[in-house]
This record gives C-alpha cells, sequence and structure tokens, in this order.
C-alpha cells in the first residue's frame, strides 16, 4: 500500500505537470546529461543548456568521441567546469566499459566519475525504476519541514535518515513518479522562503507547519566560508592582437582561457601591479596604460574572485613567450570564465554564448 503522503505528492505532481524539456526523454544518457547539467543552475538557464548538448551530441558516444575543447565551450557558463571534465570523461567509460549502456543500479552508476547518490538514484529510478529515492536539495527541504526533522542535511547521520525516510515513503512501483514529484513540490510549493503553506495539499501531515518551525528546517551544521582571491590581468594589445593563455592547473576554470594573470594575496595599487607584471616579464620597458577596470568580482561556491584588469598598449616589438597571440576579435570564440566573457563583451568583443 502507498504511503498517504507519497499518494498526495503524486496525485499533486500529476494535476501540477512542469514542462521541463528533458522530461520528454526516458533514457538513461538524456537523465544523466540533465541531472548534471542542472546542479547549481536554475531551470531556466539549464534548458538551454540541455538542448544545446542534446542537439551537439545526441547519444553518449557523440560525446565520448567530443573534443574536449568542444564540450567545455558548451558548458561556457555554467561554472563548475569539473562537471563538463567528468562529464566528458564518463561518456568515455560508458562506451569504453560498457558499450554505451548504463548500469541500472545505484551503486554501479555511482563508480563513474562525477555521479554522487542522489543522481545515481536519479538517473536508477528515472530510468530503470529502480526502488530507490533520489534525495535532492528539494527533497530535503520537504521531508525535514513533513515530518520537523533537526537533523543536519550536512551530516552523515542526517544523509542516512533522510535517504531511509525517502525510501520508507515511495511504492518501488513508482519510484520514477514519486522521486519527481517530490523534486517538484520542492521547487513549487515547499520553498527555501515564502512556502506556499497556505496551499500546501500536505498541510495537514505536516509537523513543521504545527510546530511553527517551517523557517527553520532544514537545518545544516555548517556555514561555508568564501575564500577571497585576488586576480589581476592584463589585457595587452598590440594593434588588432593580444595574448591569452590555457588554465591548465587543476584550478578553477580549467581548460577556460584568460589573459596574462597575476594572482595576488591582497589589492595591490596599480604600479605595484606593474611591477611585478615587468618582474614576470608581462610587460617591456615602455608601454601605455589604457584603461584600469576595477570593482569586478564573481562569487563561486568556496570563494570570491575579485579582479582587476588592466588595458595595456604595447610596442610592435614586444612578445610574450607560453601565451597565444590571438587576433583581439577572434579570442571571443575561445571559452573564458564568466567575469572575462562579460569584459569581452563590454569592449564590443564578440563572445560566444549558449546562455
Amino acid at each position: 500500500m502507498n504511503h498517504p503522503i507519497a499518494n498526495h505528492l503524486i496525485h499533486w505532481h500529476e494535476a501540477h505537470p512542469r514542462a521541463l524539456v528533458w522530461k520528454q526523454y526516458s533514457d538513461a544518457y538524456s537523465i544523466w546529461l540533465s541531472e548534471i547539467i542542472m546542479q547549481q543552475t536554475r531551470v531556466e538557464q539549464g534548458s538551454a543548456y540541455f538542448e544545446a548538448f542534446k542537439n551537439a551530441f545526441p547519444t553518449v558516444f557523440d560525446l565520448a568521441k567530443a573534443p574536449l575543447d568542444e564540450v567545455i565551450r558548451l558548458w561556457e557558463g555554467l561554472g563548475y567546469y569539473s562537471r563538463a571534465r567528468n562529464l566528458h570523461l564518463t561518456a568515455q567509460v560508458l562506451v569504453k566499459d560498457y558499450q554505451g549502456v548504463f548500469p541500472k543500479t545505484p551503486n554501479e552508476i555511482q563508480q563513474l566519475k562525477g555521479i554522487g547518490p542522489y543522481t545515481a538514484a536519479a538517473i536508477a529510478s528515472f530510468a530503470f525504476n529502480y526502488p530507490i529515492a533520489a534525495i535532492d536539495g528539494n527533497a530535503y527541504r520537504v521531508l525535514s519541514r513533513l515530518f520537523d526533522i533537526d537533523t543536519p542535511i550536512d551530516s552523515s547521520s542526517g544523509r542516512k535518515q533522510f535517504q531511509e525516510l525517502g525510501n520508507s515513503l515511495l511504492d518501488p512501483a513508482k519510484s520514477g513518479t514519486f522521486n519527481q514529484a517530490l523534486m517538484n513540490f520542492g521547487a513549487l510549493v515547499c520553498t527555501p522562503k515564502k512556502p506556499k503553506c497556505n496551499d500546501c495539499v500536505l498541510q495537514q501531515q505536516c509537523l513543521s507547519f504545527s510546530n511553527q518551525t517551517t523557517d527553520s528546517r532544514p537545518v545544516k551544521s555548517k556555514s561555508l566560508k568564501k575564500t577571497p582571491r585576488y586576480f589581476n590581468y592584463f589585457f595587452l594589445q598590440q594593434g588588432k592582437d593580444t595574448w591569452i593563455g590555457e588554465r591548465k592547473s587543476a584550478d578553477i576554470w580549467q581548460n577556460l582561457y584568460e589573459f596574462p594573470l597575476i594572482e595576488t594575496s591582497r589589492p595591490l595599487d596599480l604600479d605595484s601591479l606593474v611591477e611585478q607584471a615587468q618582474a614576470k616579464n608581462f610587460l617591456p620597458a615602455e608601454f601605455t596604460i589604457k584603461k584600469l577596470h576595477t570593482d569586478l568580482k564573481q562569487i563561486l561556491s568556496h570563494r570570491i574572485i575579485y579582479t582587476k584588469i588592466v588595458e595595456i598598449e604595447v610596442p610592435k616589438a614586444f612578445s610574450l613567450p607560453h601565451f597565444q597571440k590571438t587576433a583581439i576579435q577572434a579570442i571571443g570564440s575561445q571559452p573564458f570564465p564568466r567575469i572575462l566573457k562579460k569584459f569581452l563583451t563590454q569592449q564590443g568583443i564578440s563572445a560566444n554564448s549558449n546562455q
């Protein structure tokens, strides 16, 4: 017999369908692609990226044989670029070791790089109707409020408790439907702020509503501290050309392009930055500073990137080893971090964008 809460959720879900572009697909590849894209992404933004990826790589075989540069370029603007690299690598593993066919159980799926417990459960339940609850942020929020649970969701005991609770609610025959209903309910009704409690079909069953603890659920034990980093770029102009380089190290924005960079531990004034640039042979003895761009900032999950960009005209004789000399109007075809892409757009330099 279905749990009453599961019945209410599924009935509500059937009466309030969401028009999501990936819901027309039931194969594991499309579900995996949508789940990876939708991590840390709004539905409105993720929909366009999903369609772009499906058009470019209709099957896992297409994704596996694609150049990594092309995958990164299509991913540009989503952030968390390790997801794109893992997506590409996992596609190659699926083709090489699984003949392009996804394994069917969460434990097997989770062995693939870049796939955690939630994504593995989502793929297994949606593609194969495997009887497991897919516990994402929406599910944590809904369940913690319904049962007024104060166990931190970012603790090992909390993750175990919510997984077991979710599993106890679902009907094994309707695993995918239950999971979709739970996610949609969290996205549309039991929202993080100003949940629609007065319109909630589960109001009478909701212990948090009865106990007036809705605003304090779910509970998190960790507060994420964002580390400041100071990036100072040199946009060197030699007539119609400039220099860019690819970020190779295992750091943020790996495989994206950027201008010559000096990272500092604190903000520096222009004279100090120029002095450091000359010490690194980024600048010749004679040059012309055209403009300094400040107050540029990009907030990531663990970091805040404070950015300055110095526009400098350099003489014809100057060259910059280890960087790629490129026509300024052509650099927009390369994948850049969002903050530099925005700068290029402001300069009237055409930039590829799939947002």
